[in-house]
């Protein structure tokens, strides 16, 4: 048996998750194979119309995503539409593109959390330069500091903290690409770190505490990384793979000064290198074996 692990780093065998995927797939007896979306194609030419998937002559029973590689809004749409045409046509796609529109826009997490009642911090998103301007002088105003975000991004790219010290009209540039994304930066006192837990079907997994020398915890940026087990950490985040309704995610959460919980954001693909050299569960078997579950269950 053969299945796609859809990634943005096919020359480079997926890179170091897809090496682990591709190792657990093979626990299981199943080949890996890494594919690019931007190498599919949609193919309504004939009587059995579907998408076109190199190495393939049929559409496979399920599919991993790792990484959709950036491109035009045309390009991108074109990319979800795969997955969603595959979804329609039997295959079992592993965050589903549904689910990974939830949660690549940041926006849409912050309100769907904010909606099933998960603590997240106060947000703002809007297109106009000047309302965003406004808002970020109403908050300095009221002595709190603001976090500007791009609106679709990872690994701490473009992420700055804005304060009473930077009371001037929002710069233009490309992470802001005509979004501005804002949100209250929660105050943690003298707890300088933060949390990743990794939820695979609304239960967690492993969790672990990310702290560096800055405000931002990002092990693409340096942050250190340890192993914790924390009940009221890990319920929060179950609860917010439930509102996004995913199969599997990173849920970045904060604890303030006063000692609130608050979830920053769900990543529908993230990484997990830093948390796995800190635990003892093996996270990429764990990955496959729930898409194997899942995908029988669903014939």
């Amino acid at each position: 048996m053969r299945i796609p692990i859809i990634t943005d780093e096919a020359a480079q065998q997926g890179g170091w998750h897809g090496i682990a995927l591709s190792h657990a797939f093979a626990q299981r007896g199943i080949e890996a194979v890494f594919v690019e979306l931007q190498d599919c194609m949609i193919d309504l030419s004939g009587q059995q119309a579907g998408i076109r998937i190199p190495q393939f002559s049929t559409s496979p029973a399920f599919a991993f995503i790792r990484g959709i590689a950036a491109g035009t809004l045309q390009q991108v749409i074109t990319r979800l539409n795969i997955l969603h045409i595959l979804r329609m046509q039997g295959t079992y796609i592993y965050n589903d593109a549904k689910a990974i529109e939830r949660t690549v826009d940041k926006g849409m997490t912050s309100f769907l959390l904010r909606h099933h009642g998960i603590p997240t911090p106060a947000t703002w998103v809007c297109e106009s330069r000047q309302q965003a301007h406004d808002i970020m002088q109403t908050q300095l105003q009221q002595h709190k500091a603001l976090v500007i975000k791009p609106l679709f991004g990872s690994q701490g790219q473009g992420v700055r903290l804005i304060t009473e010290q930077d009371a001037r009209p929002l710069p233009r540039d490309m992470f802001v690409d005509g979004v501005y994304y804002l949100q209250h930066m929660v105050n943690t006192g003298a707890h300088n770190y933060d949390y990743r837990v990794f939820v695979v079907n609304h239960q967690a997994v492993a969790a672990m505490q990310r702290s560096g020398e800055g405000w931002l915890h990002n092990v693409a940026r340096g942050a250190q990384c340890a192993w914790i087990e924390d009940d009221g950490i890990q319920a929060l985040a179950e609860r917010a793979s439930r509102a996004v309704d995913i199969d599997y995610c990173g849920v970045d959460i904060i604890r303030d000064a006063d000692g609130q919980l608050w979830v920053l954001e769900v990543n529908s693909i993230p990484a997990w290198r830093g948390l796995q050299s800190v635990c003892a569960v093996d996270i990429a078997q764990t990955l496959v074996d729930d898409l194997i579950n899942k995908a029988s269950q669903s014939n």
